[in-house]
Formats: structure tokens, C-alpha cells, sequence
């Protein structure tokens, strides 16, 4: 079975967003890219509504979205049902947001972390299952209805 994610950015987060596709399909993924296409100024929200659209309707397992300080993208994908999106500025923060909060959308802030660190982090996303038990009952309670 094809992996495949999908991502989106806004202009912050537009050249990075371009490594971690190239990193992403190094890896066997199959990319849907969202938007932006360039690093002319745009709208967080539009790119940030797309990817999470895609995973709450579990088209894509997975989603990755990028833009200055990745608040903005991460606070419009969770408004979406079914949609867990953590931020991450550290690997460690990735592995946990998975394996504890079975997180879905991985939120990236590019003006403060390096390329080198982003592909680390997106691996440790991707790589790292949801740990369930005690886990699973607090990420069944974070859905209002």
C-alpha cells in the first residue's frame, strides 16, 4: 500500500514545506501539496482548512502544515472534527505529540527551526505510532461531540 500525506503551508513556510516534500517522497510518499505554490504573501487559513480537510475526512492518514510560528495553521486545523494538530520545534516534541495524543496534523514553525531539523522532526512524526491505553482515554475525551 502507497504511503501517502498531505501538506501545505503558507508563504512562511513555502520553501521549507518544498525540502520536506523532496524528504517525503525520498521516503516512498505520495504528496498531495495543498498550497501554497510561492512566497507571495497569502492567507494561513485557506492552506491550513485544505489539509485539514483531508484528514478529517481520512483521505490522507496523515497531514503536515508549515507557516511562521505554525499557531496560526495548528489553531485552524483543530477546528476541524477529528483533527489532532500539535506543534513541533523539537523531535522529542514530535514523538510525543504522536504516541501520547495519537496527533494526525504535525505543525511547523519555519523562522525558527533549520531544514536539517524539520526533516528530523517530520521523520519522528511519521515514524512514531500512537501508544494507545492510558493514552487512548484522554484523546477520547478531547472531541466534543
Amino acid at each position: 500500500m502507497q504511503k501517502s500525506i498531505i501538506i501545505g503551508s503558507d508563504h512562511a513556510g513555502f520553501d521549507l514545506k518544498s525540502k520536506m516534500i523532496e524528504l517525503l517522497k525520498s521516503l516512498g510518499y505520495e504528496i498531495k501539496d495543498a498550497g501554497c505554490y510561492s512566497s507571495e504573501s497569502t492567507d494561513y487559513p485557506e492552506f491550513a482548512h485544505g489539509v485539514a480537510e483531508g484528514v478529517a475526512s481520512e483521505e490522507f492518514p496523515l497531514g503536515i502544515l508549515i507557516c511562521g510560528s505554525a499557531n496560526g495553521v495548528c489553531m485552524t486545523a483543530n477546528k476541524h472534527q477529528n483533527v489532532r494538530a500539535g506543534i513541533a520545534w523539537e523531535v522529542e516534541l514530535a514523538t510525543l505529540t504522536r504516541q501520547h495524543n495519537n496527533a494526525n496534523v504535525l505543525c511547523l514553525p519555519a523562522r525558527f527551526i533549520s531544514e536539517a531539523l524539520a526533516g528530523d522532526i517530520v521523520k519522528a512524526f511519521i515514524e512514531t505510532p500512537f501508544e494507545g491505553g492510558r493514552h487512548e482515554r484522554r484523546v477520547n475525551k478531547i472531541a466534543l461531540c
